[in-house]
């Protein structure tokens, strides 16, 4: 009895040891969340406030004029808003798609395919992955200049599509989540490269897939710099530089700051709707029964 009460004294003394490390990564964690969720209750709060409350009230105080202000904002220049926000759906949406098939293919030929060169193209996505892309924007205008596509949807749409780091995502995927003895078994089945990524690799890819779209949505949503560069009618603006458009005339427009904060919050409900949507085929485990050890 002596023993077991020791024992249970010596573990309460270590729990009580450990807990303020355990407490530090907790307190950082928190610090962060107030960090990145800091900016966007201050755009919350500041988009209900009305021309007359956003320069008089206190920061966090909330107004009363967020129904004139999104009254106002879709009004403007005809609803150009709202073109704007197709305009970004398709560039997001569209360029996502696109960008998760393309990824998914060439991932998966990557990991589960041999042939010449196949480590020097790894190698070199790689290095891909390493070249920022502000580096890229004037060449890649250069280029859409010379065939005759800058100023057009093709112009925002065709640099997102081969995107390094989601090959190499896929690729990692398709390597841990596709069994090679599943595609061998399938292969003596009778079933040829195609069915087997359309039956076997897809399904078992599918949070790999969800994961790489929501990472190039969200990249192509906030995406500032290449679409200022290549486009000049604001007819085919999206949200980013619609909005920056406004920033800029509301330094002579102060009336416009409220238009710019709510349609700054308007371009977030899209992105957290995507987000509690596709959350649930975010699984990493559908890949647990399908071989047995």
């Amino acid at each position: 009895m002596a023993t077991t009460t020791l024992t249970g004294a010596r573990r309460r003394s270590a729990f009580r040891g450990r807990r303020p490390a355990g407490i530090a990564p907790a307190a950082i964690l928190l610090l962060g969340a107030l960090y990145c969720l800091l900016p966007v209750s201050w755009v919350l709060v500041a988009a209900t406030k009305s021309k007359a409350e956003l320069f008089s009230t206190s920061t966090f105080a909330p107004g009363t004029g967020l129904l004139s202000n999104i009254s106002d904002l879709l009004a403007y220049r005809d609803g150009v808003f709202w073109l704007w926000m197709l305009n970004t759906l398709l560039y997001a949406g569209g360029g996502a798609l696109l960008s998760t098939a393309v990824s998914v293919v060439s991932g998966y030929a990557l990991a589960k395919y041999r042939f010449p060169g196949r480590n020097l193209i790894f190698n070199l996505l790689i290095g891909g992955i390493l070249v920022p892309a502000v580096v890229l924007a004037v060449p890649q205008y250069l280029l859409f200049s010379r065939i005759g596509l800058a100023d057009t949807y093709w112009s925002v749409l065709l640099p997102q599509i081969l995107h390094p780091y989601s090959i190499y995502l896929a690729r990692v995927y398709a390597a841990a989540a596709v069994p090679d003895a599943l595609l061998e078994a399938g292969r003596i089945d009778g079933a040829g490269h195609w069915l087997l990524l359309r039956r076997v690799a897809l399904p078992l890819m599918l949070p790999g897939m969800v994961t790489i779209f929501l990472f190039q949505f969200v990249a192509i949503w906030n995406n500032f710099l290449l679409p200022f560069i290549m486009l000049g009618d604001d007819q085919r603006f999206p949200l980013t530089v619609g909005l920056y458009t406004l920033l800029a005339a509301g330094a002579n427009q102060p009336s416009l700051y409220n238009l710019i904060l709510t349609g700054t919050l308007l371009s977030i409900v899209p992105l957290v709707a995507l987000f509690l949507t596709m959350q649930r085929h975010w699984r990493t485990d559908l890949a647990g029964g399908a071989v047995k050890s």
